[in-house]
């Protein structure tokens, strides 16, 4: 397609609408996760089965969204988000088509499963709106698809309620899947495919190894309070998901084409974000399963309303309604203040309303208002993550790395339910008619465990890198925001390309960074295992391509870039760590040099030539032990030394002193 069509295409695409299309499609997912909720007292009579069993139509969503958030993020990278979606939304389809059809505990679970999948489009949503929303819509959409995941909470209660009151059970999975083919209509209609995609091979090996790490992870979690945290199957899956994680990370390191950028999730924004997340998700979890179980306790207990599952419903409803007000005023506030200062406004507002739920809970309303603060803290707090997110990682990875922060905000979420379980369990106090009920310092515990993690998650947002906000006439953003308001303007341009040696061998793990001329930074993308690399350009033209790996010289130049034309970069000049050895001053040759790191592992060897001369490839930046062995008169000298990232000389002699190491370029080692 021609940048004028598709210029065209997204000017024919109006934005409110595929903000609402988009919106109402992470509503639709999120909902999945609370529609079963007022049934599970039935569902043992239903299904005949054991109240435990029954709890597995509420997990079985949570580990299959869990495990299908990164391989979904990752494909929709790699062939399109809008096709992604699709398959979310033919996924909810069809589990809402098997749980119909059937009265069987098991096939119901499997139906359970497909819909649970349908939450992996969260974040793909999210990434479609940085592709195609003007700039200053991009905020507010991302504000509300991040928001769906509380408003899917606060509208399932009562419309669950309502469903199975009046009609029969199936009727709720009738209702759900007959809203996914709406939106699935809504979807082809409304919502564009991006053109940035990155193509190449899928981590399959990445992609199991995480997935069996999360199920055990979560399975441990969620079903610790029936089984008790120190039974011998919840011990097994723990150590299982933490030898598995050891394992992949590795992997995922060396791994050309990553499920997971460990790299760029380790780059001080993202990883900090992503800590946030998890502290959070947790905080807004525990906000929500607390509010709704204290609104409907008895009367008897002194803290709770004796509500019906409805009316509880319909007393959260307007939280729900209060976040998607909210979210196009938290897109401009993230414009105007940053989003890193918009995390810290949030979360020290969930942690003002924990706090606030502890002192007055003395009415319904006073529970309602004390919740519905967290509740906007909350909002605030998940806008601004996306967008720290997308600020800092290259545009074609963005829906992979929104789907690991929706990731850790559900390990958030998931440990924030089996904490209230446990607690719960240890405060529990007789009532009136023989019923056990938690007691209100259960309440307690978990409404300051929530203001900690919020106070936590704000102080770790306070150490993210503080971005320079863009000039007024466009409005305050970071930096790369104000690049992506460029490419919202234009078509994006996807330019590919490969890095090379001077023998044609791929650099992997190599860093292609592409600016404006006047040194406006665009996008950044790392090589894979063949050396190929993809950049998102906002318009075909001439660009600074800036491209290095670890131990070569830096390449940059002025180049005109195209999606027709590949970029093809060769790094010809290997920076060297070389010397003279010598003996009382004399060139001594034969001498072996052997490199160590200071912590002792093994770095590297070669063997001077006739005049003494020796050279070796530059190693990776840090502290090293070069020995030189004279094996024919069995002497040996060492110098420390430290290298940075420039080419060093460093002379060594087998009998005397030498002065201070001579340095080529910047200074990069000192003896």
């Amino acid at each position: 397609m021609s940048d004028a069509a598709t210029a065209d295409t997204r000017r024919s695409r109006p934005t409110g609408l595929i903000i609402a299309v988009l919106g109402l499609c992470g509503t639709l997912v999120s909902l999945q996760q609370t529609l079963v909720l007022p049934l599970l007292p039935d569902f043992p009579a239903i299904l005949d089965t054991t109240a435990d069993n029954a709890t597995w139509l509420v997990t079985i969503t949570l580990l299959a969204a869990a495990v299908g958030t990164p391989v979904i993020s990752r494909l929709a990278d790699m062939f399109g988000k809008r096709l992604m979606l699709i398959v979310c939304m033919w996924s909810v389809i069809l589990g809402s088509v098997i749980a119909v059809l059937s009265t069987n505990l098991t096939v119901v679970i499997i139906g359970r499963g497909f819909a649970g999948i349908g939450a992996c489009l969260v974040p793909v949503g999210i990434s479609i709106m940085r592709d195609h929303l003007p700039a200053d819509r991009v905020g507010s959409g991302v504000a509300l698809m991040s928001a769906t995941l509380g408003i899917g909470g606060a509208v399932g209660m009562p419309l669950a309620g309502l469903i199975y009151e009046n009609l029969d059970w199936h009727a709720i999975f009738i209702v759900s899947g007959g809203f996914a083919v709406i939106m699935l209509i809504a979807v082809h209609l409304v919502v564009p495919e991006s053109t940035v995609k990155t193509r190449g091979q899928f981590d399959y090996v990445g992609a199991v190894m995480l997935s069996v790490a999360l199920t055990c992870f979560l399975l441990a979690v969620s079903k610790a309070g029936s089984w008790g945290w120190g039974a011998p199957r919840t011990l097994t899956l723990l150590v299982i998901a933490a030898l598995v994680l050891a394992a992949w990370i590795p992997w995922e390191l060396q791994a050309g084409q990553p499920l997971v950028d460990i790299r760029t999730s380790t780059r001080r924004t993202v990883l900090l974000t992503n800590a946030a997340s998890i502290l959070v998700g947790f905080a807004m979890f525990a906000n929500f399963l607390t509010t709704i179980q204290q609104i409907q306790m008895p009367v008897e207990t002194g803290y709770g309303f004796g509500l019906s599952v409805m009316e509880a419903g319909l007393a959260t409803l307007p939280t729900g309604i209060l976040m998607v007000v909210m979210s196009p005023v938290a897109g401009r506030l993230i414009r105007r203040y940053g989003a890193r200062e918009m995390l810290i406004v949030g979360a020290l507002l969930m942690a003002v309303g924990f706090v606030a739920r502890v002192l007055f809970h003395a009415s319904l309303l006073e529970v309602v208002l004390t919740s519905g603060l967290a509740a906007l803290g909350t909002t605030l707090a998940f806008a601004a993550m996306p967008t720290l997110i997308m600020a800092s990682v290259p545009i074609t990875e963005t829906a992979s790395a929104n789907g690991l922060n929706t990731l850790l905000r559900s390990i958030g979420t998931s440990s924030a339910s089996a904490m209230v379980a446990a607690v719960f369990t240890i405060y529990a106090v007789p009532v009136a008619g023989g019923q056990t009920v938690p007691g209100f310092t259960a309440y307690q515990v978990i409404f300051w465990s929530g203001a900690f993690a919020s106070l936590l998650g704000a102080a770790i947002a306070a150490f993210i890198q503080r971005l320079p906000l863009r000039e007024e006439e466009i409005g305050e953003l970071p930096p790369r925001e104000r690049i992506r308001v460029k490419a919202t303007e234009l078509p994006e341009v996807l330019v590919r390309g490969r890095v090379t040696g001077p023998r044609g061998q791929p650099m992997r793990q190599a860093v292609a960074t592409v600016l404006e001329p006047d040194g406006e930074p665009i996008d950044w993308s790392r090589t894979d295992n063949d050396g190929r690399f993809a950049l998102a350009l906002p318009k075909e033209g001439r660009y600074l391509l800036v491209v290095s790996a670890e131990g070569w010289a830096p390449h940059s130049q002025l180049v005109e870039l195209s999606a027709d034309k590949p970029a093809d970069i060769v790094l010809d000049r290997r920076l060297l760590l070389s010397g003279n050895v010598t003996d009382d001053g004399k060139p001594i040759g034969g001498v072996m040099i052997a490199l160590i790191k200071h912590s002792g592992e093994y770095a590297g060897t070669t063997t001077a030539d006739e005049n003494g001369h020796y050279e070796m490839g530059l190693p990776p930046a840090g502290r090293y032990v070069l020995t030189a062995v004279d094996h024919a008169t069995g002497r040996t000298r060492s110098r420390t030394l430290t290298v940075l990232a420039s080419a060093t000389t460093l002379d060594i002699d087998l009998v005397t002193a030498i002065p201070r190491p001579r340095e080529r370029g910047d200074a990069s080692v000192r003896g």
